[in-house]
């Protein structure tokens, strides 16, 4: 595997993004590739400084360097190094043919999560689109490790791994939350299912070894059981939200097992081991309305958060990503932003 640059963590706030192509749009420089290109994402474990975007300008999966030495040296335009403005790596299902059988001409639009989880073989990168495909794939040479093409009214959202190698889907307006035997195959197909209105966001919790999943007024904390060939989904636990539209859903740090969400209104922690809502730090500056993703850094803690913008080319993306702890503000001119995460392979 390749390395990328690095630096110490002081380095990657407010400076946390790459702001590539300020001169002709981002579709332009990243335009989408067959398989993945670029430099190989950061070693697993290390202190990382890349992003992970979801354009639908490119309709391809960014990977951004939060430390490019063109940001930090303020380099003007004309004299930045061309690999400086470009992103690391990127990803798109059009054109592969290994992939040819699930029509991603069709599927992959709006590309709506990307996520990374690591495995014994490197990361897995996690993706879906709106349009109803839905991949898990191996950041170095894209190999294909799992791929489906769901019905395009279902709407994807989000993705999981599990820790049987099982991938599991949320569809919003499909209004459920699969579990699919990704561990027999390259394309099974077999799946358990769990109705949950409005289902957008899905984490894995080894804690309380419970699959938590975001719906439009519920968060459901599923027992995933049955055995990896034949899998069962039930509720475990379920508590309702404060407000509806429940949107994202991640890891934060601290105590208790904290999970981040968002909702139509506000930006939450929610407490795995007590079962409540609860206040966080720098609580002020990150809750906010209509946010569709937050991440936050395993080391640093600083979270990245994505939420629409008034001018946007559509009313739920956006160009910018909004840093907290210590604060900034980020714009990759061209692109329409859905989501954004740090790039962190956490193990299921």
């Amino acid at each position: 595997m390749s390395t990328t640059r690095s630096a110490s963590p002081s380095r990657a706030p407010r400076r946390a993004l790459l702001r590539a192509a300020l001169a002709g749009g981002l579709a332009a420089v990243a335009a989408p590739t067959a398989r993945a290109a670029g430099r190989a994402p950061a070693t697993p474990g290390a202190p990382t400084t890349q992003i992970l975007a979801c354009d639908q300008a490119s309709q391809s999966v960014l990977l951004l360097d939060a430390t490019s030495a063109y940001w930090r040296s303020g380099q003007s335009d004309r004299t930045a190094r061309a690999a400086d403005l470009l992103p690391l790596w990127s990803w798109t299902p059009v054109n592969d043919p290994g992939l040819a059988d699930l029509d991603p001409e069709s599927g992959w639009r709006n590309v709506s999560d990307a996520k990374a989880r690591s495995t014994a073989s490197g990361p897995l990168l996690l993706t879906c689109a709106s349009g109803g495909f839905v991949a898990a794939v191996q950041h170095e040479g894209a190999a294909v490790y799992w791929a489906a093409s769901l019905p395009a009214w279902t709407n994807p959202h989000t993705v999981e791994l599990l820790p049987d190698g099982n991938i599991a889907v949320a569809a919003s307006t499909g209004g459920f939350v699969r579990v699919y035997t990704a561990s027999q195959g390259a394309r099974s197909g077999v799946h358990a299912s769990f109705a949950l209105p409005g289902a957008h966001g899905l984490l894995w919790d080894a804690g309380s070894g419970l699959l938590w999943a975001l719906g439009t007024g519920l968060l459901v904390g599923l027992a995933v059981e049955g055995g990896a060939a034949s899998p069962r989904l039930t509720a475990a636990r379920s508590y309702p939200l404060p407000e509806s539209g429940g949107h994202d859903l991640a890891r934060a740090l601290g105590a208790d097992t904290p999970l981040w969400l968002s909702t139509s209104g506000h930006v939450r922690q929610f407490a795995v081991r007590t079962g409540a809502f609860v206040p966080y730090a720098n609580q002020i500056a990150v809750d906010r309305p209509t946010v569709k993703s937050v991440s936050q850094h395993p080391v640093t803690g600083q979270v990245l958060t994505v939420s629409p913008e008034p001018g946007a080319p559509c009313t739920w993306c956006t160009s910018r990503i909004r840093f907290h702890g210590p604060g900034g503000e980020e714009e990759l001119k061209g692109s329409s932003l859905y989501k954004a995460r740090w790039w962190t392979a956490d193990r299921p």
